[in-house]
C-alpha cells in the first residue's frame, strides 16, 4: 500500500524539479499550503447541497402542500403559472412492457405485428408507447425548478468569485500565478471557492442516479467526472490561482443560459430567444477569447518561462486544450441555434427531455403512410413547429 501511495504521489510527476513534498509540509508560521486531504470535506458537503436542492426545488410531497411558502422554486413557478401537469399513464400491458425494455420506439413493422398480436389498432399501440415514454420524462415544472436551482448556485458562486478575484493581483497580471510556485499559500477565499464548486459537481453526479434518467446521462456523467478530476488535480498541484480563474470563466455564461431556459419554460419566447443570443455572445467572449488567449496562454507560455515544464504540467495543459476543443465544438452548435433564434424567432427544442405531443406522433404516422403510397418519395413531409416547453442545450454543461 505504501509503495502504491509513493508511486501515485511521485514528486517527479506532481512537482517542479528540485521541489519535494517535505518542503510543502512545513509552510511559514500562520500560513498553509493546499493538501489533498482537505478536499475530503467536499463529499459530506455534496450531500448537504443535495438536501438544500431538495428543499429549494420543493420535491417533498405532503410537506410541500402544507408549507408551500417556505420554499423557493415552486412559488416562483406558480407565479409564472407553470404547472406540473398530470401525465397520462399507459395502461399496464406485459407484452408491450417487454418490448419497451428493449426499444422505446419500435419500428413500424414491429408495431404492426404487436397490433395483430394484441388485436389493437396501430394507432393505439403507438399511443401506448408515446404515453410510456412520457412517464419517464420530467415535466416542465420539474425542469423549471432544476434551472432555478442552477441559476441560484451559479449566480451566487460567480458573485463570490468575482469579489475574491477582483482584489487578487494575479487576475490582472497572470504572471503572478507562477511567481514562487508551488510555494503559494492557501487563502480562505480560494479554499471556500474550490470546496463549493467541488461539492456542487459531486452533488450533480450523485443526483444523476436519483433524477429521472435522460438521454444525455452518460455524456453528463463523463462531463461531471472530468470537471471533478480537473478541480481536484489543480488543487493537489497548488495551481489554485489559475484554477479559480478557469472556474470563474466557465460559470459566467451558465447564468445567462439558465435565465434563458427559465424564460423558455415560462413560455416567454422573445425573452428566451434574446437570452440565448446573449448567452452565445457571453460564451464566445469567455470561452473562445478570455479562456484561450488569457488563461491557456498563461499556463502554456508564462508558466514555462517562470517555472518550466514538468510531468503534471504537460497533463494539465493537455486537459485544458482538450477542453478548449470542446468549447469550439459547443460554440458551433450554439451558434446554429442562436442563428435560428434570430432569423426564425424560436429556439429549437431540447430532444433529451421534452414531452412528446400526440400531434407529432400523428404527423409521423401520416408521413409513413404517405411514404408507403408514394414509394418514389414525391410526397414531402410536413414541417414541425418548434415547441416552447423544451430548450436546446447546445452542447453546454450544467457547466
Amino acid at each position: 500500500m505504501n509503495s502504491l501511495s509513493a508511486w501515485f504521489w511521485s514528486e517527479s510527476f506532481w512537482l517542479p524539479p528540485n521541489v519535494t513534498w517535505a518542503e510543502l509540509e512545513h509552510p511559514p508560521p500562520g500560513e498553509e499550503y493546499p493538501r489533498a486531504d482537505q478536499l475530503l470535506s467536499c463529499l459530506p458537503l455534496a450531500f448537504g447541497v443535495l438536501a438544500v436542492r431538495v428543499l429549494f426545488e420543493s420535491r417533498i410531497g405532503c410537506w410541500l402542500s402544507a408549507y408551500p411558502n417556505r420554499l423557493v422554486a415552486k412559488p416562483c413557478a406558480n407565479i409564472l403559472q407553470i404547472q406540473a401537469g398530470e401525465s397520462r399513464r399507459a395502461q399496464p400491458n406485459a407484452v408491450l412492457e417487454r418490448v419497451f425494455t428493449s426499444t422505446t420506439s419500435p419500428e413500424s413493422r414491429r408495431v404492426e405485428g404487436l397490433s395483430k398480436q394484441l388485436d389493437w389498432d396501430v394507432r393505439k399501440v403507438q399511443r401506448w408507447f408515446r404515453l410510456r415514454r412520457n412517464q419517464d420524462k420530467p415535466s416542465t415544472l420539474t425542469k423549471f425548478c432544476e434551472s432555478m436551482w442552477r441559476l441560484t448556485f451559479y449566480t451566487g458562486i460567480f458573485t463570490y468569485a468575482i469579489r475574491y478575484l477582483w482584489v487578487s493581483p494575479w487576475m490582472w497580471d497572470t504572471r503572478q500565478c507562477w511567481y514562487n510556485y508551488p510555494f503559494q499559500t492557501l487563502s480562505p477565499g480560494q479554499y471556500n471557492y474550490y470546496v463549493a464548486e467541488l461539492a456542487f459537481y459531486w452533488s450533480l453526479m450523485f443526483s444523476q442516479f436519483t433524477d429521472i434518467k435522460r438521454k444525455d446521462f452518460l455524456i453528463m456523467f463523463v462531463h461531471h467526472l472530468a470537471t471533478i478530476t480537473l478541480i481536484t488535480f489543480s488543487y493537489c498541484n497548488n495551481m489554485l490561482r489559475i484554477g479559480t480563474m478557469v472556474m470563474c470563466v466557465h460559470d459566467a455564461s451558465d447564468i445567462v443560459l439558465e435565465l434563458a431556459k427559465l424564460a423558455n419554460y415560462a413560455k416567454y419566447q422573445r425573452i428566451c430567444d434574446t437570452g440565448f443570443v446573449v448567452f452565445s455572445i457571453v460564451f464566445f467572449i469567455t470561452r473562445l477569447v478570455i479562456y484561450p488567449f488569457w488563461i491557456i496562454y498563461s499556463v502554456l507560455v508564462e508558466s514555462w518561462e517562470i517555472v518550466g515544464p514538468y510531468r503534471s504540467w504537460w497533463l494539465l495543459n493537455g486537459l485544458l486544450l482538450v477542453l478548449q476543443s470542446l468549447h469550439v465544438f459547443w460554440f458551433y452548435l450554439i451558434a446554429r441555434i442562436a442563428i435560428k433564434a434570430i432569423f426564425k424567432g424560436k429556439v429549437a427544442k431540447d430532444d433529451r427531455s421534452d414531452i412528446e405531443s400526440s400531434s407529432e406522433e400523428e404527423t409521423d404516422t401520416n408521413v409513413k403512410s404517405r411514404n408507403k403510397s408514394h414509394p418514389n418519395g414525391s410526397e414531402q413531409s410536413p414541417k414541425k413547429e418548434n415547441g416552447t416547453n423544451g430548450f436546446a442545450k447546445g452542447g453546454t454543461k450544467d457547466h
